[in-house]
């Protein structure tokens, strides 16, 4: 059986970091997915900036590069981690197209972020680095409400996320 032929529990995991990006004012940065693997429904395009952890590469130095790489944002500060590293499947037909069919879903390390910028920091549509835009709009949105937008097999990370940062989201 070659790689290509994998049944889809025996593939690997893809590495990655996700991040929450909090406001001052307690809200949580989202955007709305423009394109990319992952994006297979109009109805659920909203998530958190998230992205590939590169070959020796540690996880909050990907977290910072992929942050600046969608949204240009730089001016940040570290309030906190999951300690777990979080893990989805993605469905058959997704992980067939997503990553030439090498993973079966990813697993990610989740950090909390509070922006200190100005807002004229953040720019999605020239991502910092000369990056393709990821995505097309973006907001400050409450916490409890983000697991609510997202793509369903995604759903139970970003639960676990807003648990673990809500504590975050206070002004």
């Amino acid at each position: 059986m070659s790689k290509h032929e994998q049944k889809h529990d025996d593939l690997p995991y893809r590495p990655c970091v996700g991040l929450c990006v909090f406001n001052p004012a307690g809200r949580v940065f989202i955007g709305q997915r423009l394109q990319g693997p992952e994006h297979v429904d109009a109805t659920y395009s909203w998530q958190l900036p998230q992205g590939g952890i590169d070959k020796g590469e540690e996880p909050f130095e990907a977290a910072l590069r992929e942050l600046y790489e969608e949204t240009s944002m730089r001016s940040v500060t570290r309030l906190g981690e999951v300690e777990d590293w979080l893990t989805y499947d993605l469905p058959g037909r997704v992980a067939k197209d997503a990553w030439k069919g090498r993973y079966r879903g990813q697993t990610q390390k989740w950090f909390a972020l509070r922006f200190t910028g100005s807002e004229a920091e953040i720019d999605i549509a020239q991502p910092g680095g000369g990056h393709k835009p990821e995505f097309c709009a973006w907001r400050w949105e409450e916490i409890d409400r983000v697991a609510d937008l997202v793509i369903p097999f995604k759903r139970d990370v970003y639960v676990r996320v807003v648990k673990e940062f809500r504590r975050f989201a206070a002004p």
